[in-house]
């Protein structure tokens, strides 16, 4: 089978052009569906980091000196050039991820073209306040930038990720350098192009390829103010820590091991799809996905029979076909890391009631799993798996329900489905967790926060929070009147 050439012009963007250095370490892009390598870049040299971040310095300054007007208007024509070219970004995406072209088409660069648009749209509104003091003094505020933020990218929503921290990182007038996953490097590419498209200087935004090395170097060189995470909590123990070092400014947006609480009152249908969504969608390979479902005793068995039922539904396969509804995994491995989580959850005592199996063949196929009987202390419950597998619990009183779906170090997400309207906010506000559903999930309008609570992050992203993120205020204190002292 032939494939098309994914290879882009060079494996870096910096300072507005392509840039090549082969001396980096070798980065061959997979197809999840065949399994072939379709593109091979470079990972960053040192002299390569180097060149990235003396260009985002450079070109921060006049960035942040022109007005939010201005800024807001290259972050809004860069929207309309993502939407314009949604499809062939999609094709690059599906082809980086195995994520399904029914998924890209409407879930990834769109969801990175609402975030320009939005953040775009924001930037003329970024003023400070006028604050008056007794005696005819008055105080008033800046926000300014911070400066160069450097962003590293996870591998299960490339650019969508990319553009939810460049977007409000170039609206508060920051540069980027930013570092997509070594998985999945093509599409933060493709919106360095639209943003210098769209009118934004050379060194803005920046893209360098690599391995972890490569963000370590990043995160603690002293030209950077602001680091900006999406991965896993390990990854995010130690970008913290070297954070820290230099007390910059960062946004953690880590792992999660989130709870759907169904209750006996809620509709099965709708839970149901909040289910199957919530785990199963990009063959459950998103940080906030509901893999604790927790179901009332009464509605138990037919919510675990209904489950099952749908889950025939699901069309396997090319995940370029829009019929396919699930692809492959990212990679082999971490196919191999979801299939140790079923060997332990069967070794433990779960009961399969689903799917569980590898699909054998070209690419990296799992059926979507799904199991009951689950209890607290199994691995699956406690574990955040990042792949297709589902687990059903038992509970039978609200206090039990809200005590067990807590007891987890994640606090990423959290649903609740009931059509008792007191009960629905009651749960939502009792639930550890930074974003939380009532009768939903796994939606995240870019006007909303998104981000979690303990092991899960530190930060929000989208929504006007975001603009505290990537911004600092400054105070001026103006004096009318003499300045007296005591000698």
């Amino acid at each position: 089978m032939t494939h098309p050439d994914f290879t882009p012009k060079a494996s870096h963007f910096i300072d507005g052009a392509y840039v090549e250095d082969t001396s980096g370490a070798l980065i061959e892009v997979i197809y999840p569906h065949t399994g072939a390598v379709i593109a091979r870049l470079h990972s960053a040299t040192p002299a390569i980091i180097e060149q990235a971040l003396d260009a985002a310095r450079r070109a921060q300054t006049a960035w942040a000196a022109l007005s939010g007007v201005e800024r807001g208007r290259v972050l809004r024509r860069a929207a309309d050039l993502m939407r314009a070219r949604n499809h062939a970004l999609s094709v690059i995406e599906t082809h980086d991820t195995g994520k399904p072209m029914s998924e890209t088409l409407v879930a990834d660069a769109t969801s990175g073209a609402d975030a320009l648009e939005y953040f775009g749209g924001l930037a003329a509104t970024l003023t400070g306040e006028h604050i008056p003091v007794p005696g005819g003094d008055f105080v008033y505020t800046r926000v300014e930038p911070l400066g160069v933020c450097v962003g590293i990218g996870a591998w299960n929503y490339p650019i969508q990720i990319a553009s939810w921290k460049a977007a409000p990182a170039l609206a508060c007038g920051n540069a980027m350098v930013f570092k997509p996953s070594e998985m999945t490097p093509l599409s933060a590419l493709q919106l360095a192009e639209i943003l210098m498209e769209a009118g934004a200087p050379a060194g803005l935004f920046n893209v360098v390829q690599g391995y972890g090395d490569v963000g370590a170097a990043l995160v603690v060189d002293p030209r950077v103010d602001k680091v900006s995470l999406t991965g896993s909590v390990p990854t995010g123990r130690k970008v913290y820590a070297a954070a820290a070092e230099g007390i910059r400014h960062v946004t953690m947006e880590l792992g999660g091991k989130s709870p759907i609480v169904v209750f006996d009152d809620a509709d099965l249908e709708n839970a149901v799809s909040a289910a199957i969504n919530g785990n199963f969608y990009s063959t459950g390979q998103i940080c906030s996905n509901g893999t604790r479902v927790f179901v009332h005793e009464a509605l138990y068995d037919q919510f675990v029979a209904r489950v099952a039922e749908r889950m025939a539904g699901a069309v396997i396969g090319d995940p370029m076909s829009q019929a396919t509804t699930i692809g492959p995994m990212v990679s082999a491995r971490q196919r191999d890391i979801v299939l140790g989580y079923i060997d332990k959850g069967l070794a433990e005592g779960a009961r399969l009631v689903k799917g569980g199996q590898k699909i054998e063949g070209q690419g990296f196929y799992i059926e979507p799993t799904l199991f009951a009987d689950v209890t607290d202390d199994m691995a699956i419950a406690r574990e955040e798996i990042f792949g297709p597998v589902m687990s059903v619990l038992k509970f039978s009183s609200e206090d039990e329900a809200i005590r067990r779906a807590n007891a987890t170090e994640f606090g990423l997400a959290a649903g609740v489905f009931t059509n008792d309207l007191t009960r629905a906010h009651r749960v939502a506000a009792a639930f550890e967790a930074g974003t939380c559903y009532i009768n939903a999930y796994n939606l995240t309008p870019v006007e909303a926060p998104f981000g979690g609570s303990k092991l899960s992050g530190v930060g929000r992203e989208n929504s006007k929070a975001a603009i505290a993120h990537y911004s600092q205020v400054k105070t001026v204190y103006v004096g009318l009147g003499d300045t007296e002292a005591p000698f």
